[in-house]
């Protein structure tokens, strides 16, 4: 074959590899894409579900028919809207030409098994809700009933006791004194059938000494009146195990949503892997024919072994460095950023180093590798990024935030974890756990989302004990710093409170580290 058909040979490979890898991309930033969505839908039908919940319990609550009808609409549309959600789904069950490659996210049988949970689950809601809907409907009008009823018979019992105390009769006198006693048991305490019974045995007893026509009447109106309240106390058990019954099933797929999450993930990682794979088999046989091809073209034109070494070597080399250069010039975008998020709150730059450095030595001491610590300490300057968007009004305010304040500055620690979330660079994930968790507490007590003990990652454990320490012994706009001892005071009793108590013990063991670099890093 002469070097004109090996040109054109390797130009048309090239061309169909370069045309597959370019395929391939454009079906996975459209698998990308719809998966994205098939996760939105899915949060969007657990978040329904608890506006559901929501509704049934603000129908628990209403006291009026007019004011129920339009509880009963409301819930009405959060299940049309859970129905389009559900349908959404149920029309891309059709194979378009990308799933023939990559199949959707929510096809994968274990999350398609946790989908039909929750569709499963919302008709059990619906039920219970129209249950609910109709006991309160009758609720709302047995108690308007017992307003009407109740005055009646209070009149006739009043009517009836100035008879009794008249007759001076002290056996009658005791059994309408226990017939009062039985109508407040009945009305006020137990509300039930056997308190009922007991309020009616009375006066039946009554009616039998005296066999008075008002005594009877006021039978009636008791009968009445007392039925009216059994039924109404009745139904408020129904509705409260209905109700159990509804957040149960939420709580249900609250878990089977973290379930589906779990199983994304996977997915995902799975899928990325394979296309990474994918591409690289490409990549090498395109490498390969142009690699061919240059090896042909040498023979041809005599360029000679050690010229393609030398310039394969330097290529290397160039390639070596530019991906050094790519990682410092990674780490220091992430520091800077990190400094731009404290500059904003009047900070100095020293504070984002001394807490990388305090991060490093806990995470160290904690049992993390070298390597990984030094990534927290690259990543720790980036906790407070989320401070960027953050009014200069409330971030650099004087003095303490009132209730309002103090909610939109809570707000940064999200605020962060948005930014940084979506990047593949494991720098910057860790930088984003960092930001979203570095104001959890260990009690539970923390925000944004209230995570408790280990359930807070290591980054945001280490982070926040690193930050606080910086913080107290540092001035800021709002207070002046604290001496060591109140430091160490907090720190002793925050232990297995605000911080992890593994890490505040190592911080005692190890603090003459920590107070040598805070000395060695001081604010001008």
């Amino acid at each position: 074959m002469n070097i004109k058909k090996v040109i054109k040979f390797s130009f048309m490979l090239i061309l169909v590899l370069v045309v597959l890898i370019a395929t391939i991309n454009t079906v996975v930033l459209y698998q990308i894409k719809d998966n994205e969505l098939s996760k939105k839908n899915i949060s969007s039908l657990v978040f329904l579900q608890e506006n559901m919940n929501d509704i049934v319990i603000e129908t628990i609550n209403t006291k009026n028919e007019d004011n129920l009808k339009e509880i009963k609409n409301k819930f009405s549309q959060e299940e049309k809207n859970f129905e389009y959600i559900k349908n959404s789904f149920i029309l891309s069950e059709e194979d378009e030409f990308h799933d023939l490659i990559f199949s959707d996210i929510h096809k994968d049988p274990n999350i398609f098994k946790s989908l039909e949970k929750l569709f499963l689950n919302e008709k059990q809601i619906e039920h219970a809700f129209d249950r609910i809907f109709d006991l309160q409907t009758e609720k709302i009008k047995l108690i308007d009933e017992f307003k009407s009823t109740y005055p009646k018979e209070n009149f006739q019992r009043k009517k009836l006791e100035q008879e009794i105390l008249k007759s001076n009769d002290l056996e009658l006198i005791k059994l309408f004194s226990d017939l009062k006693y039985y109508s407040k048991e009945t009305l006020y305490q137990h509300k039930n059938q056997v308190a009922l019974d007991k309020w009616t045995n009375r006066i039946k007893l009554l009616i039998n000494k005296l066999d008075s026509n008002e005594f009877k009447n006021y039978l009636k109106t008791v009968e009445k009146i007392g039925l009216n309240i059994v039924t109404t106390k009745n139904i408020e058990i129904e509705e409260e195990k209905l109700s159990r019954e509804i957040l149960n099933i939420i709580n249900i797929n609250k878990k089977v949503n973290l379930e589906i999450e779990t199983n994304i993930e996977k997915i995902s990682s799975s899928f990325l892997s394979n296309v990474y794979f994918i591409v690289t088999i490409l990549l090498l046989l395109t490498i390969a024919f142009i690699i061919l091809f240059a090896y042909k073209v040498y023979r041809n034109i005599g360029l000679s072994v050690d010229e393609i070494e030398s310039k394969v070597q330097d290529g290397l080399v160039e390639i070596k460095t530019l991906n050094s250069e790519i990682e410092h010039t990674q780490k220091e975008v992430v520091f800077t950023m990190g400094a731009i998020g404290e500059s904003r709150s009047k900070e100095t730059g020293n504070h984002v180093k001394r807490v990388a450095l305090y991060s490093k030595i806990l995470a160290l001491y904690y049992g993390l590798d070298e390597k990984e610590a030094e990534m927290l300490k690259q990543a720790s300057p980036m906790h407070d990024i989320g401070k960027v968007a953050i009014p200069d009004s409330v971030l650099n305010k004087p003095g303490r935030f009132d209730e309002h304040e103090r909610k939109i500055m809570d707000t940064h620690a999200a605020l962060g974890y948005e930014m940084l979330k979506h990047s593949n660079r494991p720098l910057l994930k860790m930088a984003a756990i960092v930001a979203y968790e570095h104001h959890e507490k260990w009690d539970g007590s923390g925000y944004p989302r209230g995570l408790k003990g280990e359930n807070i990652h290591i980054y945001g454990r280490i982070t926040a004990l690193a930050d606080v320490f910086d913080a107290l012994g540092s001035d800021r706009v709002y207070k002046k710093a604290w001496d060591d001892e109140r430091i160490f005071n907090l720190f002793k009793e925050e232990r297995a409170k605000h911080f992890d108590p593994k890490l505040i013990d190592i911080f005692f063991e190890h603090l003459d580290e920590f107070l040598k670099i805070r000395d060695s890093l001081k604010d001008v």
